[in-house]
């Protein structure tokens, strides 16, 4: 706790020095409310973080003074939108990063950065369950992935994962399955088979193969999942358990015909809450 005080104590150093040299509505004065937000916000402090947070926000709806970059600003109002995502303040979050969005959006060279944030709004979107929304910004983010080169990086396959989970959502099923092959492809080649973030998307797969009729793929995926599983975790892992039982009821079901959406797209995805488009969405 020692620690957090003295950094407190030469925050609100800063604070004055700044206050005094700048005057206070100076974003570097913003940018240090920020810092402390999120320091208190580390600590459990959620009131005074809210404060410091309310403080910067208000100067950074000011117009910038000359010599300060949009960049910054924008910068800010996203490094803000992340401490109200971790108190579960999600509107106020998705509202923060589009405003940074439409900053980023005036300079060029931003591409990368606007994706990662618009993925970002994917997941914010996703977990109120505006799976609509949540489609058509991790759709962008993939765009802008592409277009700067980086449609093979891990933000880029996690970022596909995610918007699978929207299409599954939306009842795009076949669409899902693309994108959770096309992630799964990325992330095997970025962090290999057993990373966690490539484990959730093997779990997808089997879940949509299983809903489409893919039976022999759903199984194999399966098993190969409990298999890196055991090799993880141990036999007598809970998580190991599961998988096996649901590896063992497709099998037993495999090859018969059913009406009803599948079992297995409740209980095999993996619903990462990370972190996907307007009402307009079209089913494909």
């Amino acid at each position: 706790m020692a620690r957090y005080d003295e950094a407190v104590f030469s925050y609100q150093k800063a604070l004055t020095e700044l206050k005094t040299s700048k005057g206070e509505n100076h974003p570097a004065v913003a940018s240090v409310y920020v810092r402390l937000a999120e320091l208190y916000n580390k600590i459990g402090k959620f009131k005074e973080s809210k404060s410091y947070c309310a403080n910067a926000h208000r100067i950074y709806k000011n117009p910038p003074p000359a010599g300060v970059y949009l960049e910054e600003i924008a910068s800010g109002l996203v490094n803000l939108a992340a401490i109200y995502e971790s108190m579960q303040e999600l509107e106020q979050a998705l509202d923060l990063l589009q405003k940074g969005l439409s900053l980023y959006s005036k300079r060029k060279g931003q591409q990368s950065t606007m994706a990662g944030i618009e993925a970002q709004m994917g997941a914010i979107a996703y977990m109120l369950g505006n799976y609509s929304h949540s489609y058509n910004y991790f759709k962008n983010a993939i765009t802008k992935f592409q277009a700067c080169g980086e449609k093979k990086t891990a933000l880029c396959g996690i970022t596909l994962n995610q918007m699978g989970l929207a299409c599954v959502q939306l009842c795009a099923i076949a669409e899902a399955v693309e994108l959770f092959e096309e992630a799964r492809s990325i992330l095997e080649q970025e962090f290999g088979p057993c990373h966690p973030e490539t484990l959730g998307v093997y779990s997808n797969l089997a879940g949509t193969y299983d809903a489409i009729g893919r039976w022999n793929d759903a199984i194999e995926t399966l098993e190969f999942l409990v298999g890196i599983r055991e090799e993880k975790l141990g036999t007598a892992d809970p998580i190991v358990d599961d998988e096996k039982q649901r590896s063992a009821e497709l099998l037993k079901e495999a090859g018969r015909v059913r009406s009803r959406k599948s079992r297995s797209l409740e209980t095999l995805l993996d619903k990462n809450p990370q972190t996907i488009i307007s009402d307009s969405y079209e089913l494909i």
